[in-house]
């Protein structure tokens, strides 16, 4: 049997009932914890290819896994399809158009994430019918990995108890597998408690719940300088306290997101962080009280794994672009600022060298497979497929499913992704992530050989970044919601 012929025929075989999953879940473009029809798109296409199904999971109406198979080893695959508010846009469309029913929009391509590895789970199906081997696959719906990281509370509640590896995908401007690391993260947010009073007439009776936020963002402002220089700590306010300016505000709520490149180290930040809050309250003469609402740990890029998943981009190729791509992408590429495309000609030419650089800038899509690079390099931002990554083996792929240089979270993204070159990326990243978990069945002593490089750097360690006490901040609308859609 030629693996690679195998998985491209069975992704091409299911093409039909996965570009239906992905429009379903790129149509509904829900935002996280509220997935109730992405989640129900995707059950029942899973019971449809034959998988069985449990929704439900981790105290997350919107959370399910879908298994199919007997026997070690088993495959973890990892589905996301929650949206983000404010990024809706008409599907192929290069001029921004909202779209008029949903301001929410798949931004990030969560939508063609999931269908992909839904592509890859039935494509795994599919060989573990045809060869009769042993081997279980599972797909897993992960919800919000936007805010509500969704991975980390599965993780936390064991749903990854067993699996032997996990492979997963995200869409990007490049083709290449994922050897850094990502920022671990923590959610904090700080509420003050104070006293109103007219602020004109009585101000020294009031405390100034409002001023004693000020003061906290001052006081992390100067934090920065004395936190490792890779650290980021950024905030929004949830309540300003009204919008009186006479009055003395009593009551204000900022949230805070806390990062490093480790768990460890930010888990220590967050304690200075909370001095400062306490101090503000004394200055303020508040009282302030603070809870963690998510968290998130580093990813730990498996080199075992990843060097796996790389040599499957390389029999697979990257994705098979046409003219239209081209052109479509073009007309994208028409709506980056001029700096953004500048920079991107600078990257592919550091990348490909001057002349295939300007190539590939020409026809605005990556049609080649980035060098393997794993390094000890944290990239910025943050993602919960790191909490799984500590208890599991896991390794990803970047695949080309938007003009080159489109930024992340914008409208751009929202309209490729709903196009034919979001589908040439799905398509793509199924039958990568099948071929790889096919490899992994045919030799099941690579889970050996990663779990080993796991245990050592873990030392088989894994504390949760969300207390146990912390529950998933589901809607109270979803579960009723849910139990409705069929979940």
């Amino acid at each position: 049997m030629n693996e690679k012929n195998f998985v491209k025929d069975a992704v091409a075989k299911h093409q039909a009932s996965i570009w239906e999953l992905q429009k379903a879940v790129w149509e509904a473009a829900e935002l996280g914890y509220e997935e109730v029809k992405s989640a129900a798109a995707f059950c029942r296409s899973l019971k449809e290819a034959g998988f069985t199904v449990e929704s439900g999971v981790a105290e997350i109406p919107t959370a399910f896994i879908g298994t199919y198979g007997s026997g070690k080893p088993v495959i973890g695959i990892l589905a996301e399809f929650d949206a983000l508010s404010q990024l809706g846009q008409e599907a192929a469309c290069p001029v921004k158009t909202p779209t008029p029913d949903n301001e929410n929009g798949h931004g990030c391509g969560h939508s063609a994430l999931g269908a992909g590895a839904f592509a890859a789970a039935v494509a795994v199906k599919d060989y573990l019918d045809a060869t009769g081997c042993s081997g279980t696959v599972k797909l897993f719906g992960c919800p919000a990995e936007e805010t509500g990281y969704g991975k980390t509370f599965m993780t936390r509640y064991g749903c990854f108890d067993g699996v032997d590896a996990v492979f997963t995908w995200h869409p990007f401007d490049n083709n290449a597998a994922w050897g850094v690391s990502c920022q671990a993260n923590i959610n904090m947010v700080f509420s003050f408690k104070g006293r109103t009073a007219h602020a004109a007439a009585a101000p020294h009776d009031g405390r100034s719940a409002l001023d004693s936020c000020e003061i906290m963002n001052v006081g992390v402002n100067y934090l920065r300088e004395h936190v490792i220089p890779d650290a980021r700590l950024h905030y929004a306010y949830l309540d300003v306290g009204g919008s009186s300016p006479n009055v003395v505000q009593d009551h204000a709520t900022l949230s805070y997101f806390i990062r490093a490149p480790k768990i460890e180290q930010v888990r220590e930040i967050v304690e200075r962080v909370k001095d400062i809050a306490r101090g503000a309250a004394l200055i303020c003469g508040t009282e302030t009280s603070w809870y963690l609402r998510t968290g998130v740990s580093n990813y730990i890029p498996n080199h075992t794994l990843t060097e796996l998943l790389y040599s499957a981009m390389e029999e697979v190729g990257a994705p098979a672009f046409d003219q239209k791509d081209f052109d479509l992408a073009a007309a994208f590429g028409k709506t980056l600022p001029e700096d953004v495309k500048q920079k991107t000609a600078q990257l592919l030419v550091k990348k490909f060298g001057p002349e295939k650089g300007a190539q590939l800038q020409a026809q605005g899509l990556s049609t080649e497979i980035e060098p393997l690079v794993i390094t000890d390099m944290c990239a910025p931002g943050s993602t919960d497929v790191g909490d799984v990554s500590y208890v599991v083996p896991t390794a990803q792929a970047m695949i080309a499913g938007m003009a080159l240089g489109t930024p992340g979270h914008t409208w751009q993204i929202s309209g490729q992704t709903c196009s034919s070159i979001g589908q040439k990326a799905v398509e793509n990243a199924g039958e990568i992530l099948a071929l790889s978990a096919i490899k992994v069945l045919q030799d099941p002593s690579i889970c050996d050989k990663a779990k080993a490089e796991l245990q050592a750097v873990t030392g088989g360690e894994y504390e949760c970044p969300i207390p146990a006490e912390v529950k998933p901040p589901v809607p109270e609308w979803v579960p009723q919601a849910a139990k409705e859609a069929g979940l």
